[in-house]
Order: C-alpha cells, then structure tokens, then sequence
C-alpha cells in the first residue's frame, strides 16, 4: 500500500538530548534508548470514515517522536498499518449500499490527504491487512502447529494461557480485562472458548463478507494477529515503540505481545509503550460510534490553515485527555499569525536559547506545550526587545518545521 508524499525535514546545527517518555508497560517516564536505526510501530486506521482531531492527534505525537529521533542523529524505521478489512469497515459499507473495497480505498486516500496537509512525515512501511494476509497466515499456522492456536466451529483462536506474561503490558486484574474486551471487539461470551480471553485469529467465511481462500480454509484475519504479523515482519522483535492511542492498551497491544511472545519465544515485543489521550468533545471522547467528531477535511475544506490545525493540536500534551472547545482554533490561528510575523521580521533576538529550549521541552516526554511556550517567549522578546541578530528570524523557522512540523 502507497503512504503519502512527507516534506522535506531541514537539518539544524546540534542535536537533541536522549529522550525520556512514559512507557506504559512500566507505569512512568523511562529513558528511551534506542541503536543508530529507531524502530516504531503506530497502529493506523480502520478506513470507514474520515480522519478526526482523535486521530490527528494521536499521528502528530508519534511524528514529533520520530523528528527528535530524526534530530538526534537516528535513522528511523517506522511502519504503520491500516486495517482494510474489518468488521466496522463492513457495517459501514452494509449500511451506505457501498462495495467495501470502495470504502476503504476512499477513506485511506482521504486520510492520506489529511496527514500530508498536516505535514506528519510518512510512514517507511505502509501496510494493509489484506496485503499482509500471508504472514498472517505464516503467524496462525505456527500457532496451531504449537497448541496455541485451536478452532471453535471453523473460526480459531489465540490462547492466552501459553503466554506467561499476558497482562504486562496492561497491568490489568482479569475483571477489568473481562469488562474492556466485551467493550473493544472482544467476545468473552462465545461458548467454545477454553478462556474467555481467547482472541480470535482466523474468522471462517461468512456468507456476504470477503473471505480469501488460506491454508487455514476460507476466511478472514483477525485484528491482533494482523498488526503482530506487520510489525514482525517489517520491524522484528523488540522494535524501540509500540504506539498508538490509549484504548489501544487492551486487548489490542496486550494480545499483540503474547502472540509475538509465544511465537518466538523472545521478550519484549516492543521495549516502550507509548499511548496517547483521548480528544472529547460535548462531554464525551471523540469517536466513530458516538458521531461526536471534528474532522480535519472538514476544517481544511472550510479553508482553516492545517498548520493552525497541528498547532491547536500540539498546544495540548499527547498523554493528557482533553475536550477540543471553539477557542482552540482561534488561538491557534493567532499563535501562526505572530508566528510568521517574527520570522519574517529582518532580525530578532539570537535564536541559539530558544532551540535548545524546544529540544529540552520535547525530550522530556514529548512536551510539545513547552516547546511552543519557548517560540512564544522569542516572539514576545522581539517585540518588546528587538534584537539584531539578522540570522535568527530564519533559525527559529526552521527550527519550528524541523522539530514542530509547521511551517511558518
């Protein structure tokens, strides 16, 4: 599958201090050491409707990650998935009369659109899970081969008594594992089940959905085994980040790695896990089901500046939750505004203090707040102070595209 076309990333003098960010396998900030080639795996979208400020939020965090590994010298291998193939995907596609192949091709290339406006940096590996069918069958074969797998009238499944370490990731008691797998697609009802928390790996055909003709028999992949067989195949055990938001913690992540530890017999799957809060709006979070949504076409098709939008963003840290309210874009187009006006001032105060300030804040668990808080203090002091350094206009603005993503 074809990710988008990212921009150029401008290069600065120095580099930014080792990373420090909350893992949530380990419950606090952790440093996050990592070899030449940083290896991250956000998890992407299910394409049955538009890019929301749930989702947008979430690609711009790991996309600040992945220009501070950028700025401090690393490669960066970073892989993101798209479930293609889906149960919400179909109900979508039942409920509009639309062929879910159609659905789900508009809906990527929508979002697609979205993360380029926003100027997120694209994927190294782009994968869908209908092109990633294969390895996911390699993966379930492996299983039942091993005892870990076994079938419940033609559909099969994962269970999580063969992994030793399930529930690490998530710290959960059984109770609330029970309760939040019945709420994410889990069915810890189904009769058959030798544990209720038996994920499901391989789904028989059902009559009017797509299927594909497998070794395993005619079917489709589940979820989890989907984003373990990408992520192993693309990036191999014990990548540096497992991301994505934090209603991804169970059962999506937690299963994805006891399936990878089952597997290959190797801990960790991931070494940090890194989540991000949950966007609201009236009251409740931002999502699909509730319909409570802001979408970033709908704003960018309004004329809104996207790079309004990834400020209003990233004035809010990535693991808070928070409510987007009608002052957050205002703000927003005002910050670019005084912005863009300092930059293209002839000179400003000496630009060195104010880069190694937005270094420091985003070191310190991706603090974006703090780094636009240190763009706001070199605007007010051009303002009230002036300044002579004819040089330091054009640092600054190329310090917020390179380590922020906006363009001034």
């Amino acid at each position: 599958m074809d990710s988008w076309t990212g921009p150029d990333v401008p290069e600065l003098t120095g580099t930014s201090p080792a990373l420090r960010i909350f893992d949530t396998a380990a419950g606090g900030l952790r440093p996050l050491a990592t070899g030449h080639v940083a290896r991250m795996y956000v998890c992407g979208i299910t394409p049955y409707d538009a890019t929301h400020l749930g989702h947008a939020a979430t690609y711009l965090a790991f996309d600040l990650l992945g220009r501070l590994w950028r700025d401090g010298g690393h490669e960066v291998a970073y892989v993101q998935n798209v479930t293609d193939v889906d149960d919400p995907l179909l109900e979508r596609a039942v409920a509009t009369g639309q062929d879910w192949r159609e659905v789900a091709a508009r809906e990527t290339e929508l979002f697609r659109a979205d993360m380029a406006a926003l100027r997120v940096l694209p994927p190294t590996a782009y994968i869908g899970a209908v092109e990633a069918i294969p390895a996911v069958v390699t993966l379930i074969e492996s299983l039942r081969a091993g005892g870990q797998a076994y079938e419940v009238d033609g559909d099969l499944y994962f269970s999580v008594d063969s992994d030793d370490r399930f529930g690490a990731i998530s710290g959960l008691d059984r109770e609330a594992m029970l309760e939040i797998f019945a709420e994410r697609g889990g069915d810890p009802q189904r009769p058959g089940k030798k544990d209720p928390l038996d994920c499901l790996l391989w789904q028989s055909a059902r009559p009017g959905e797509p299927s594909w003709e497998t070794s395993l028999g005619t079917g489709r992949p589940g979820w989890h085994i989907e984003c373990t067989a990408i992520a192993l195949e693309h990036l191999g055990m014990s990548f540096d980040v497992q991301g994505g938001g934090r209603d991804l913690v169970f059962p999506h992540h937690e299963m994805g790695a006891a399936q990878a530890h089952v597997l290959t017999g190797r801990w960790p799957y991931a070494r940090t896990y890194v989540h991000t809060g949950m966007v609201g709006l009236d009251g409740a979070k931002m999502s699909k089901s509730l319909g409570n949504l802001v979408f970033v076409s709908t704003l960018r098709d309004a004329g809104v500046d996207p790079m309004a939008i990834r400020l209003a963003l990233l004035a809010h840290h990535y693991r808070g939750d928070w409510e987007w309210t009608s002052g957050d874009l205002p703000a927003a187009e005002e910050r670019l505004a005084l912005w863009r006006a300092a930059t293209g001032a002839e000179a400003g105060p000496s630009a060195g203090a104010t880069i190694d300030a937005m270094r420091l804040a985003l070191a310190d668990d991706l603090d974006a707040p703090g780094a636009l808080a240190a763009v706001d203090r070199w605007v007010r002091d051009q303002g009230t102070r002036g300044g002579q350094d004819r040089a330091a206009p054009a640092l600054v603005a190329t310090a917020v595209d390179a380590l922020l993503g906006v363009r001034v």
